[in-house]
Formats: C-alpha cells, structure tokens, sequence
C-alpha cells in the first residue's frame, strides 16, 4: 500500500486538485484509493461533493483518537474512490494535541491499525492501494502527522517566481523529518502545475526547477485550464465534468508516472501499466419539465390619442395673472 503526501507550504499550488483528480484517475485504473483531506478548509472535500458535518467522524475524530480510520472513510461518487473527509473542526487540532505524546504520529498510528486489522480479515490484503494526503499550506502539526503517515512526497509547485523561493526551505525540512520521524520517506517528484507554455516566465521557472533538482521533477507538468477551476464547483472530478479536456489528459499522464513505482510495492507489482481510463459517469441535470406549446403573438402598440384642447389638463386660476405680469406695459 503505497501513501502518498501532497505537499507545498505555499497556497494556491494545486495541491487539492492534484489530490482529487489523481486519486480519481488511479481509481478509474482500477487501484482502490483513499484520499485523506488533513486541511482544515476542507476544500478536497467540497471538491468531491461530500461533507462531515460537525460531531461527524472525519480528520478531525481519527485523530483525536474519537474514531477509528476505517470507520470514518466515506464513499464518493466514483468507484473506488474513498475520503476521509474534514470539517472546521480541525482548525483548533493543532492547539488541542499541543500536549499530546505522540502527537505528529496519532494519523499513522490510526492507518497503522485500519491496515493491521484490514490484512488479519481479508489473509493478508491490504485495505488499499493509494492513501493520498492533501496538507494544508503550512507546516505545523496537521502536516507533519501527513508526512510521518506517508512513505512518498509528492510536491506541486506552481511555475512562478514567489513558488520557486521556498522550495529549498521545504526540501530542508523533508530531509530532517526523513532524519527524526521517519526514515522511508522520500520525494517521489516535483509536480509543476497552473503551467503556461506562453508565458516565458513559467518556461523560466520550470528550467530553473529542472536544473536545481535534477531527476525529480515529473515530465507531465499540469496545464493551467479553466475546467480544472470549474470541476470542483460542480463536485466532480475533471473525468466526470471534462473528460476529453487538457487537465484530464494532464492528470492521465500524472497517474501513469505514479503508476511506474508500482512495481516496488509486493502489493500492487501484479497491476498492469496504465493505459485507457474508462469513461467516469457524467452527472447531467434532469430536462426541465415540458409545458407545452406556447404561441407568442406581438402586441400590437397602443394607440395615440389624437392631441385636442379636451384631452389637456386645466390651467391653474392664477395662470393669467403671472404671465400678465411678464407682458411689458403698452
């Protein structure tokens, strides 16, 4: 089972996007994913039309030990596609385990046992094939307990000059939590989104990534495109609102690159490479009910009334008296 931690400390990056539509692509494939949304925003979860109303078992619960892992993942509307959603909440988590033993490992620890119990039931299966961790932009408690959960680091980046600057502090501290929390993790890529070919400065700044880290970068930067913008608002994934679009061709290619580390985990070496995703199901909105034939006819326009001393309105009594007051004198 391979776990995944999306991550950039910079906002605006395409980390949610990136999480939605890849899960949703190796879904598609056929690989059981879990995506887990550790922002207290929640925008992964709106994004996948689900919510966990407050008091609900979310994020939140599992990792305030109040729930379990397993019992708190819900069902989204592609087929093997789980969340285990988030809620306001969660943005008071960090101060509450402030004083907590443990605190940046109480996600993996909660996977851990979710996964234990999974592999005694089913002889030896795991429960998935992809945990995806969406990280709020920053780097405190939420995201280290995503990092200390995760074997792989998947860091969205976006092609701009402000992006580029905490790149190398982000890279710094992956590799003093490799040293002190945990050792397996490591960079799977760099994944450049909002890409612009035209503009000279995107093609400038994925140069100097391409130079500085040499190997990690993916070869399938994601387009900038408005129906990557649009989906979430209609709560879909890009395969189920544009399908034959830029970004779902995009993140097709991204599930594929992921998809070669396959091999490396006994758990998912049997998959075949990636080829064709088969078509997600689109959610249309019902026809507007029939109400029949209706004859428009114009209207005709009113007519003028013929202009006559009858039809104008009285002079005032004192009429005569001021315009008698403006005749000069004979």
């Amino acid at each position: 089972m391979r776990r995944i931690a999306v991550i950039n400390q910079k906002g605006g990056v395409g980390k949610t996007t990136t999480c939605a539509n890849l899960g949703a692509a190796l879904a598609l494939a056929g690989r059981r994913v879990v995506l887990v949304d550790m922002d207290a925003q929640a925008n992964l979860t709106l994004s996948l039309n689900t919510e966990a109303p407050q008091g609900t078992p979310s994020t939140y619960t599992v990792l305030l030990g109040e729930s379990t892992f397993g019992e708190s993942l819900l069902e989204t509307s592609t087929a093997g596609l789980s969340l285990l959603a988030a809620n306001i909440d969660l943005s008071g988590a960090e101060l509450e385990l402030a004083a907590a033993m443990g605190r940046e490992n109480l996600m993996r620890e909660a996977i851990a046992e979710w996964e234990r119990a999974a592999r005694e039931k089913d002889a030896g299966r795991a429960p998935a094939d992809y945990v995806i961790f969406d990280c709020p932009p920053s780097l405190g408690l939420l995201s280290v307990n995503a990092l200390a959960a995760a074997s792989e680091v998947l860091v969205a980046i976006q092609t701009e000059f402000l992006a580029l600057q905490g790149m190398s502090k982000l890279v710094e501290i992956l590799q003093l939590l490799r040293k002190r929390l945990n050792p397996k993790l490591e960079i799977t890529g760099i994944l450049p989104c909002l890409y612009d070919s035209r503009l000279k400065l995107a093609r400038e700044v994925l140069a100097e990534i391409r130079k500085f880290f040499p190997g990690q970068v993916l070869p399938c930067p994601v387009r900038s495109n408005v129906k990557l913008a649009e989906a979430p608002s209609f709560g879909k994934t890009i395969f189920q609102y544009a399908p034959d679009s830029n970004g779902a061709q995009d993140y097709l290619a991204l599930a594929r690159e992921i998809a070669r580390g396959e091999s490396r985990d006994p758990d998912l070496a049997a998959f075949a490479p990636i080829q064709e995703l088969p078509q997600a199901p689109i959610v249309r909105a019902a026809p507007a009910p029939e109400l029949g034939t209706i004859v428009l006819t114009p209207a005709s326009p009113p007519a003028k009334p013929a202009l006559g001393a009858d039809g104008l309105p009285a002079l005032p009594s004192d009429a005569f008296e001021i315009l008698e007051s403006y005749v000069a004198p004979q």
